[in-house]
């Protein structure tokens, strides 16, 4: 009884506090006679940010017409349980159906020029739509089709026609943006139109997952809401400009747990006219695979404190191969512009204009070399692919460590390079190279560390160049050959 007597004192207290305090204080007051508080002001900004934002973001309702083959006779009729086989008078092949998919999300109304309107969203809600509505904040409905798309960056323009008044958005310049700043979506999450939430910009640069392909941009990071039906929809900043087009979601459930990623507006702008003009984006190409050294490739190849991208592979007669970029380099710049990393560098060339020649900066042998590099137009993901057999030398290889070494569980003596990944397809892979294989000799020269490989396969730039492999497989050593 005294507890209960007690905490109603307490909270007569509080109470009484918050009574008294008035807008001057700093803190929260209950009259709305005063003057607007701080609360206030930002209730107000966020509710002039929506005003102004929503009527430009649109839902996008999208069917997709699937043809698939279904079975005729999915039930044995009388005459194949008397008989035991099909009736010769039935036709047995099987049936072609259209199925309707149906999906959705959200969209950026970006330009309208004359009577055509343009909006902005992601490749995968779009994809290849036969058929694409449009539902504008105030109710009003259009039938859309697609202008152009660019999977490598997951982006989609599409337009519909009308003499109609339309707004338009802002957009802002996101290579401004920083941590901390704050940040709104605005979308149409699991159907529920014109949604507005907010948070702040957690990180900027990162890199999404190599399985999305969409390595040719980088990500805004935020906190505020993101759920499926967002995709499309609009980042915003406290100035009402779109710095984002919201994309995707780490989620271990599929729902929002605060880690949204938006494509950087400026990445979006710089592909527009593009998609317009040609209906797709044509991107530089240098003919590589690379990417990030590990530690211990850092320390053998006295590659410390440098920033670039390590090169692994160069394809045959490739603006790299041409411009006398080898595997084993260490690309440090273009045209002056540092590279940061691998996936740095892959946005940086694919940005690149097809035809125009670059210079190249990379570290060999612990020694810098300049060299010029012209730049064609990269092809489609499934014919570089295909290209394979063309790649050189076909496997990237690790130094073997003490740890590497015990956790192996390998003999001392064994070698000192180990083959990390085998490219399908890849001369290597034809010879027999496989991961884990260790590489002991390369035209009988031994190969005592990961600068020693390099070394040694690129002494001999000639095409046809026969290099003869030492290579121990699983406690075998075995002789293996490969052209160039």
């Amino acid at each position: 009884m005294k507890t209960r007597k007690f905490l109603v004192i307490i909270f007569s207290m509080i109470i009484a506090t918050a009574t008294v305090l008035s807008a001057d204080s700093g803190y929260y007051t209950y009259s709305r006679s005063q003057n607007p508080n701080s609360l206030e002001a930002i209730q107000n900004t966020n509710r002039q940010i929506a005003k102004e934002v929503l009527p430009a973001i649109v839902s996008i309702d999208v069917v997709s017409i699937i043809e698939r083959q279904t079975a005729t006779n999915m039930f044995p009729s009388p005459f194949d349980l008397f008989f035991g086989r099909p009736n010769p008078n039935e036709n047995s092949e099987p049936k072609t159906q259209e199925f309707r998919s149906r999906a959705m999300g959200s969209g950026v109304i970006v330009q309208k020029d004359n009577k055509t309107v343009y909006i902005l969203t992601n490749n995968h809600v779009v994809g290849e739509a036969d058929e694409i509505t449009i539902h504008m904040d105030d109710g009003r409905e259009f039938e859309a089709k697609i202008v152009g798309t660019d999977p490598r960056r997951d982006i989609a323009l599409v337009k519909f026609e009308t003499d109609e008044d339309i707004p338009v958005a802002r957009l802002g310049n996101s290579d401004e943006v920083q941590v901390g700043d704050i940040s709104f979506a605005i979308g149409n999450p699991l159907g529920f139109s014109s949604t507005f939430t907010s948070g702040v910009i957690s990180a900027i640069g990162r890199n999404a997952d190599n399985r999305l392909g969409t390595g040719f941009t980088d990500y805004i990071q935020t906190d505020a809401a993101i759920n499926p039906g967002n995709s499309g929809g609009a980042l915003v900043n406290i100035y009402g400009e779109v710095i984002g087009i919201n994309t995707w979601i780490a989620s271990q459930t599929g729902g929002n747990i605060g880690l949204g990623f938006s494509i950087p507006i400026n990445r979006a702008k710089e592909i527009i006219d593009d998609l317009i003009v040609s209906g797709k984006v044509q991107y530089g190409w240098l003919g590589i695979s690379m990417g990030d050294p590990s530690d211990n490739m850092i320390k053998e190849m006295k590659l410390a404190n440098r920033s670039g991208a390590f090169v692994f592979n160069v394809y045959n007669d490739s603006p790299a191969w041409n411009g006398g970029i080898k595997p084993g380099d260490f690309i440090t710049s273009i045209d002056n512009k540092k590279i940061k990393n691998g996936s740095d560098l892959l946005q940086i060339v694919g940005n690149l204009e097809p035809g125009k020649q670059y210079l190249f900066k990379l570290v060999r042998k612990a020694k810098l070399v300049t060299t010029y590099v012209k730049i064609t137009a990269r092809e489609d993901e499934d014919s570089i692919k295909s290209n394979s057999n063309n790649l050189w030398p076909g496997f990237t290889i690790v130094g073997i460590t003490d740890e590497i070494q015990k956790r192996l569980n390998l003999p001392k003596n064994i070698g000192k390079v180990m083959v990390g990944s085998v490219a399908g397809g890849s001369p290597a892979y034809t010879a027999g190279i496989r991961n884990g294989d260790i590489i002991k000799e390369i035209n009988k020269k031994k190969i005592n560390s990961v600068m020693d490989f390099y070394e040694i396969l690129n002494q001999n730039n000639n095409n046809d160049a026969e290099f003869i492999f030492k290579i121990n497989k699983q406690g075998t050593d075995v002789i293996l050959g490969i052209v160039q």
